[in-house]
C-alpha cells in the first residue's frame, strides 16, 4: 500500500507544476447537472473519478431480468439472486459480498431503502417498489468521501430519482416465456392543483423456470407525484404503494443434484417463500440554496427459508420464518452558502426505525413451531455535517467535510421463554453510540479534457440493534459478547477523468477501504452476522465511447483483493468477495424508431472459505434488447441469458443435511443457478 501512498503524492506534486488553465467555476452541486446517459461531463463538478450519473436514456436500453439489476448500472456492481423474484437482490461491488444491501446505502427520492435491524439481514435493500421506466436518474457515489452520506456507506452509495412529468404517458404489456406477464400504465397531468400529478401503475405475475415449484408472483406497485412551483424552487408530494407475494426457490446443495434427487432447477424444500408491502409518503422542497424533506414508510415482510434441511432437526427439518414489521420516518436537508471562492454546505439527516416486531421463528411447511426469538426495536438517529468547496486556483480544488452521528438502540423481548426454553429476559437493552467522521477530497483539473482527483475519508455502517443488546444466545443459552453499534470504515482513493468532446468518456481509480468488523453471511442462520476486521484494495476502470452518432460502446471492469485483516489459521479469505468483475455492452439508436443493445456480465470466481481451499466458478452472461417504433406505437424484444448458460447465480459453501445423512451433515456447495434464456416481448402505446 506503499505504492498507492506515493503514486497519490506523486501526482499531487506533478499536478502543482501543470500549466494552469482556465476552468469553469466548480461550485456547482453534482446533482444540478442535466443527466441523459452515461456522457455528462463531470469535470469540474466531480469529487473522485468513482461516482457518476445515469439517465432514463441509458436505462431503457438495459435489458433486465429483474427490476434489482438497475443498481448493475451502479459500474462494477453484479446483482443476483439466490431465492424468489420477490426477496431483496444479492449484492457485489469492490470485493464485497454485500448481501442484501450491507455497506452500500440506497435511496429513492430522498428515502433510505436499506432497513437497520432487519428481520433476514443488516442493511436489507429491497428495489421491488420501484418501477424502471419511472426512475429518471441514478446518481452513484462509490467510497466513504462524501459527507452527506452516512450509516451503509463504506462501498458506496445509489440515489433514484423519479420524474417531475412526463413527456408523454406510457401504456405497455410485456409477456414471456414461465407466464410472465407485466402491465404498465404512466403519464402526468399538468395545470392540476397548480402543478403537475405523475402517475404510474405496475402490476406483474411470473411463474419461473423452476421443476417443482411455480413461484407465484404477484407485484403490483403504484406512484402518484405532485410537483408546484414554491418561492425559488419546488415543492413535491409522493405516495408509493407495494405488495408482493411469492414462493421460493432456494440454493440447493451440489451433491443432491449430482446424485440425481433432484434437477439444477428443482428444490429440497418446496414450501418456502413470503411476502412483503411497502407503503410510502414523502415530501420535499428543492430550491435555489438548498433542499428540505420528510417521509414515512410503512413496511411489512414475511419470509420462509431453509438452507441446511435437516441438520438441526431432523424430524421437523430447518424451515424458518422470519418477520419484519416496521415504520419508518425521518428528515434531511441541507443549506448552502456561496462565498467569493467556495460554498460552504450545512446539512442534517434524521431517522427513527419503529419496528413493531422483528423475529426468527422455528417451522415446518410455513406453520409456526416456536419462536427463536422476537423483539421490538425502536432505532434512532441523527447526524449533522458541513462541508466546503474550496477553488484554491481556477484549476486546483478542495472539499473538505466533517460528520457526527448519533444512534440510540431500544431493544424489548416480546416472549419471555423461546422455543429452547431459554429466558431471553437479558437480551433487552438500551444502547448508544457517536462517531465523528472527516471527509475530503483535493481535485486538479489539467485542462478541459483530464481531471485528477486524491479523496479519503471515514464511513461506518451501523449493526443489528439486537446485537448491540444480546447478552444469552438464543439458540443454546451460552453467553456471548454484544457487538459494538457502530463499525468504523476507513477509505482512500487516488482517481484520474477524462472527457473528449463528450464522446469518449472514462476514468480510472485506484482505492483502498478497511472495515472494523466484517459483515459475512451465515448459512444456517439465514442472516449477517458481525465477523473479523478487514481490508480491500482495488482498481477500476470504467469507459464510454461513441464510435458514431448513434452507437456507444461501454467498458466497465474492477480488480479487487480482499481479506480479513488478521491473521488466523483458519485463513484470511472473506468468502464471497469478487476479485474481478467485467461488464462490456455496446447499444445503438440506428434511426429516430429504433434502437437494441447487447451486454455481456462477467464475474470471476471467487474464495467461498476463509483458507481459499473452496472457490465459485466463474459466472458470464449475455442480454439483448431490440425496440422498434412505428409513431405512436413501439414493440420491444428483450432476450436474457442469450446463450443459455447453465451458470451460478450464486455459491456458498457450508454443512447441511438431507434427509438420511449423517447427524452431523455434510460440508458442501450450495448455489442457485442462473434462469434460462428467456424472451420477453413488450408491446406499448405513448400518448
Amino acid at each position: 500500500m506503499d505504492i498507492f501512498y506515493k503514486s497519490a503524492l506523486a501526482i499531487a506534486l506533478s499536478a502543482s507544476f501543470l500549466t494552469r488553465m482556465e476552468s469553469a467555476y466548480a461550485n456547482d452541486e453534482l446533482e444540478q447537472i442535466t443527466v441523459k446517459g452515461r456522457t455528462s461531463n463531470l469535470i469540474g463538478a466531480a469529487i473522485s473519478a468513482s461516482e457518476g450519473f445515469v439517465g432514463q436514456q441509458e436505462i431503457k436500453l438495459r435489458p433486465l431480468l429483474r427490476t434489482g439489476e438497475l443498481m448493475e448500472l451502479v459500474p462494477g456492481m453484479v446483482a443476483t439472486q439466490h431465492s424468489g423474484s420477490g426477496k431483496a437482490n444479492q449484492y457485489f461491488l469492490r470485493g464485497f459480498n454485500l448481501d442484501h444491501g450491507t455497506d452500500f446505502a440506497t435511496f429513492v427520492d430522498g428515502m433510505p431503502v436499506n432497513m437497520r435491524t432487519h428481520g433476514h439481514g443488516q442493511g436489507y435493500t429491497d428495489l421491488n417498489f420501484v418501477i424502471p421506466e419511472l426512475v429518471e436518474t441514478l446518481a452513484y457515489k462509490k467510497g466513504p468521501y462524501f459527507t452527506e452520506i452516512g450509516d451503509f456507506s463504506g462501498a458506496g452509495s445509489a440515489f433514484f430519482s423519479t420524474p417531475n412529468r412526463l413527456e408523454k404517458g406510457i401504456a405497455s404489456l410485456t409477456l414471456g416465456e414461465d407466464e410472465y406477464a407485466r402491465i404498465l400504465v404512466a403519464d402526468s397531468i399538468d395545470n392540476l392543483a397548480s402543478g403537475t400529478l405523475l402517475y404510474g401503475l405496475e402490476k406483474q405475475v411470473y411463474q419461473g423456470p423452476w421443476q417443482d415449484i411455480e413461484e407465484d408472483v404477484n407485484k403490483i406497485n403504484a406512484l402518484l407525484k405532485h410537483t408546484q412551483p414554491l418561492n425559488d424552487g419546488q415543492l413535491s408530494f409522493t405516495i408509493m404503494a407495494y405488495e408482493n407475494g411469492w414462493n421460493s426457490a432456494d440454493q440447493i446443495p451440489s451433491r443432491a443434484v449430482t446424485a440425481g434427487m433432484i434437477d439444477a432447477l428443482g428444490s429440497i424444500d418446496k414450501t418456502l417463500g413470503g411476502d412483503s408491502s411497502r407503503y410510502s409518503f414523502s415530501a420535499g422542497w428543492d430550491f435555489a440554496q438548498g433542499s428540505l424533506s420528510a417521509y414515512f414508510i410503512n413496511y411489512d415482510l414475511d419470509l420462509f427459508s431453509n438452507f441446511t434441511y435437516f441438520l438441526d432437526d431432523p424430524v421437523n427439518g430447518d424451515q424458518f420464518e422470519q418477520v419484519d414489521k416496521r415504520n419508518v420516518y425521518g428528515a434531511q436537508g441541507h443549506y448552502h452558502v456561496d462565498h467569493k471562492q467556495s460554498r460552504t454546505t450545512f446539512g442534517f439527516e434524521t431517522r427513527v426505525d419503529d419496528i413493531q416486531e422483528v423475529a426468527l421463528f422455528k417451522t415446518t411447511e410455513r406453520v409456526r413451531r416456536g419462536a427463536v426469538r422476537s423483539d421490538a426495536v425502536k432505532e434512532s438517529s441523527a447526524a449533522v455535517y458541513v462541508r466546503n468547496i474550496f477553488d484554491v486556483t481556477p484549476n486546483l480544488r478542495t472539499n473538505i467535510g466533517i460528520r457526527y452521528d448519533y444512534f440510540d438502540f431500544d431493544v424489548t423481548s416480546l416472549i419471555n421463554r423461546n422455543i429452547h426454553d431459554i429466558d431471553l429476559s437479558q437480551n433487552d437493552g438500551i444502547q448508544s453510540d457517536t462517531l465523528v467522521s472527516l471527509k475530503g477530497s483535493v481535485t486538479y483539473q489539467l485542462n478541459d479534457l483530464f481531471e485528477v482527483y486524491i479523496a479519503a475519508g471515514q464511513g461506518f455502517h451501523s449493526n443489528d440493534a439486537r446485537g448491540t443488546t444480546t447478552k444469552i444466545d438464543p439458540n443454546n443459552g451460552k453467553r456471548i459478547t454484544p457487538v459494538n453499534a457502530l463499525v468504523r470504515s476507513n477509505g482512500a482513493e487516488l482517481g484520474f477523468r477524462v472527457d473528449v468532446n463528450d464522446r469518449l468518456n472514462a476514468s480510472l481509480s485506484l482505492w483502498q477501504l478497511s472495515l472494523n468488523s466484517e459483515l459475512v453471511f451465515v448459512g444456517d442462520a439465514g442472516n449477517t452476522e458481525a465477523s473479523r476486521p478487514s481490508k480491500r484494495r482495488g482498481l477500476e476502470l470504467t469507459a464510454y465511447y461513441q464510435l458514431v452518432e448513434k452507437i456507444v460502446l461501454d467498458m466497465e471492469y474492477s480488480m479487487t483483493d480482499s481479506e480479513f485483516s488478521d491473521n488466523r489459521p483458519d485463513g484470511n479469505k472473506i468468502p464471497g468477495a469478487i476479485d474481478q468483475v467485467l461488464q462490456v455492452g455496446i447499444s445503438a439508436e440506428f434511426d429516430a424508431t429504433s434502437h437494441g443493445s447487447i451486454r455481456v456480465r462477467h464475474f470471476a470466481e471467487r474464495p467461498l472459505i476463509e483458507d481459499n481451499s473452496v472457490r465459485s466458478s466463474s459466472s458470464t452472461v449475455v442480454n439483448a434488447l431490440l425496440g422498434k417504433s412505428w409513431g405512436a406505437y413501439n414493440v420491444k424484444l428483450e432476450v436474457l441469458n442469450v446463450f443459455d448458460n447453465d451458470v451460478h447465480d450464486i455459491d456458498y459453501f457450508y454443512a447441511s443435511r438431507l434427509a438420511g445423512e449423517a447427524a452431523q451433515g455434510v460440508d458442501d456447495l450450495h448455489y442457485h443457478i442462473i434462469e434460462p434464456r428467456t424472451v420477453r416481448v413488450t408491446a406499448g402505446v405513448s400518448f
